[in-house]
């Protein structure tokens, strides 16, 4: 099954967001479908805050790492494609392809600055991209995200406003992070008849895939919250040991044997 076989409305499959090689092997031995970098969760692997503060050539080759280590396709969380001209994005997508991605996502927000692209540029970005993806070799699945709701930038008018026109441009699959409410993924979904992501974070985690099998979404991604998980235990562990000399939270580890099983 291709990745673009994997995107099936009422039937979501788990992207797995991933932050290096060795949780991009474990999540895939595990049985996920298909994996996808994270900005945020590779940025944290650099020392660095999510949103804009990693470059293209340092995520096409942390890309290249979990694409070597595992045998199910890949996607990158572009952010905004690196750049804000729309041929920015199209170079994005070609080098995506050659770094071995099965697709990429490209967002509307403008960054490192805290702010939407206007409409006309983010269609045209989309346009771009799409247009660039089509000329590949191989199938190549093309997401276009519209971020504002989630960075307060806009509204679910605008949302929907802006993915109706990402839709128009061809992209493959649209995504609206965390709307506000599930009123409002409920029209976010039934806004197009291409693929949905919903991002499984914060409140969304607290619903199964089945409930969202059923409003008709495609794809769950994690973003970053699988790796923020890790680094919960990494502060609460840290916390306890720093502050009172408590080393029992080292003993909630899985046996480094079972993490070996997945790894070979």
């Amino acid at each position: 099954m291709t990745f673009r076989d994997l995107h099936q409305p009422r039937n979501p499959f788990l992207l797995a967001n991933a932050w290096d090689a060795g949780s991009a092997k474990m999540l895939a031995r595990l049985g996920a479908p298909a994996i996808a970098t994270s900005s945020a969760a590779h940025a944290f692997t650099l020392g660095r805050p999510d949103g804009g503060h990693v470059t293209r050539d340092e995520a096409l080759a942390h890309a290249q790492d979990l694409v070597a280590a595992v045998s199910v396709p890949v996607s990158g969380d572009f952010e905004n494609g690196f750049g804000h001209d729309p041929d920015t994005c199209a170079e994005t997508v070609r080098l995506s392809a050659e770094a071995g991605l099965s697709g990429i996502s490209i967002e509307d927000a403008a960054l490192p600055e805290d702010r939407a692209y206007d409409f006309d540029h983010a269609v045209e970005r989309i346009r771009a991209a799409v247009a660039a993806a089509r000329a590949l070799p191989a199938d190549f699945v093309l997401v276009a995200r519209a971020d504002g709701v989630m960075n307060g930038h806009y509204d679910i008018d605008e949302a929907l406003r802006r993915i109706t026109a990402f839709d128009e441009a061809g992209a493959d699959c649209l995504y609206v992070p965390l709307p506000k409410t599930m009123d409002d993924l409920k029209r976010v979904i039934g806004a197009t008849k291409k693929p949905v992501n919903v991002l499984v974070a914060g409140p969304y985690a607290l619903h199964d895939r089945a409930y969202y099998a059923s409003l008709g979404a495609a794809r769950l991604s994690l973003g970053s919250a699988l790796a923020r998980v890790t680094h919960r235990a990494i502060y609460d562990a840290g916390r306890a040991m720093i502050d009172n000399g408590d080393f029992t939270p080292l003993n909630l580890g899985i046996p480094g044997k079972d993490i070996d099983k997945l790894l070979n």
